[in-house]
């Protein structure tokens, strides 16, 4: 596949999804209804499930405890979870940004082609031609910083059901693909390096069986992740052991023809 997309090609895309017009028949009460279904995503038991047994992988990185957070492909927040025995086992500014990150590859991400937030941070940098991305959206503070914290990565989580704004533009965000191939959203994960969290997101979406991706901008014609070429982030530490782990990770699935 030839990676000459233009970040406002890609933007222009996404607007056109989100800007179509709305069926004539269906009172405004019904399409927010619709927005803020979590059809075909896992449940918060599920998601947790998946995200600890991928925590546990050997990741090349600090082995430390995870935040994931899931969204439709409305940019509602579906689930929040974490990998320790209490919120505070994991850094707490992780919850914000795995949500920051499935937000950033669900607007990114489009039916026929799936975006990482690895594979954003190149072009975000200075020089790059979306220079300045992630200062774009910034996060909404009454949604992200609602408690009481005993809430928090619990299945009534205070981002659940809500947008929480935010771009990121490093490891950790994957879009999610059914068995039809519908991009159904995204999920992100924060709490060590970022190539861990992208290899822990990978890991966590191959559990869910969501991971019928189309086409990617990184290696293999996926959403893998790269450190070297246009579409990439630094290497977190010694290049061949993050390849090791890079070429351990499972393939993404094909749709049935």
């Amino acid at each position: 596949m030839k990676h000459t997309l233009t970040f406002a090609a890609l933007t222009f895309a996404a607007a056109a999804v989100t800007a179509q017009a709305a069926p004539a028949d269906k009172s405004a009460a019904a399409l927010l209804a619709a927005d803020q279904s979590c059809a075909g995503l896992p449940t918060h038991a599920e998601f947790k499930a998946a995200l600890q047994a991928a925590q546990k992988e050997k990741n090349a990185a600090f082995g430390l405890n995870m935040w994931g957070a899931v969204v439709n492909r409305a940019g509602i927040v579906c689930a929040v979870a974490f990998t320790g025995d209490n919120w505070g086992d994991q850094w707490p500014g992780s919850r914000i940004i795995a949500a920051q990150k499935a937000g950033t590859s669900n607007n990114f991400s489009l039916p026929k082609l799936a975006m990482a937030t690895a594979n954003l941070y190149s072009i975000a940098q200075p020089g790059g031609f979306a220079f300045g991305i992630q200062e774009a959206n910034p996060i909404v503070p009454e949604r992200v910083y609602a408690g009481p914290t005993a809430y928090w990565g619990q299945a009534n989580d205070p981002m659940v059901g809500e947008r929480v704004g935010g771009f990121n533009v490093f490891g950790g965000g994957l879009p999610l693909y059914n068995a039809k191939g519908e991009l159904l959203g995204a999920l992100g994960t924060s709490g060590d390096s970022s190539c861990a969290d992208h290899y822990i997101s990978w890991r966590t979406r191959n559990t869910l069986k969501l991971d019928y991706v189309p086409a990617g901008l990184g290696p293999n014609g996926v959403d893998q992740i790269a450190f070297s070429g246009p579409w990439s982030q630094p290497v977190c530490g010694e290049l061949k052991a993050h390849e090791a782990v890079v070429n351990s990770l499972p393939p993404t699935r094909k749709v049935a023809p």
